[in-house]
């Protein structure tokens, strides 16, 4: 099972990190190594305090802190969201991201490694990092409320009306 050796991974680094892995610590790794949708710190938090109620929320960011220093956690950041973390698939991946319920999961594509190399083929540049989201309606927003779309005022909106389409950002 890969999110169960994900975890253990996860355990692995902090002892040859030689950081601490108090219960609260082992419990944060546990849930990102086992999510699939890109928890915040806050969400988090709600999960860990539910079995260890003296947990802080400064817990939750130093464990972020020392994953994403160890280059095990990817965090995501969005304008009007918390930042979203992502340490069960810490290579750089696409994803969709639902604009009804803000829903983050991975696209099963395997094209970001590709395509960032032929853009920097293509450019010149020395990509060092990228990253590449799909905005749409999940099927569970598209089944709850036909109208899930209308909801959101983000980019592409205006011209994904116009031109009739459900796509967001579409050229």
């Amino acid at each position: 099972m890969r999110s169960q050796s994900r975890f253990e991974e996860l355990v692995s680094r902090f002892k040859e990190e030689e950081y601490r892995l108090t219960p609260q610590r082992i419990a944060v790794l546990r849930i990102l190594a086992n999510s699939d949708r890109h928890p915040s710190a806050a969400q988090l938090y709600e999960q860990v305090k539910d079995q260890f109620p003296t947990t802080s929320l400064a817990t939750i960011y130093k464990t972020l802190y020392v994953l994403k220093d160890m280059g095990e956690v990817r965090e995501y950041g969005f304008s009007d969201d918390d930042n979203r973390y992502d340490a069960k698939n810490p290579d750089p991946h696409p994803h969709l991201i639902c604009v009804n319920c803000q829903e983050i999961v991975d696209a099963p594509i395997a094209i970001v490694e590709d395509f960032a190399g032929e853009v920097a083929r293509r450019t010149g540049y020395d990509v060092v990092s990228q990253r590449l989201d799909f905005y749409g309606v999940c099927q569970k927003c598209q089944r709850s409320d036909a109208d899930a779309l209308g909801q959101y005022q983000g980019p592409g909106v205006g011209e994904a009306r116009r031109k009739g389409s459900r796509s967001i950002d579409q050229p």
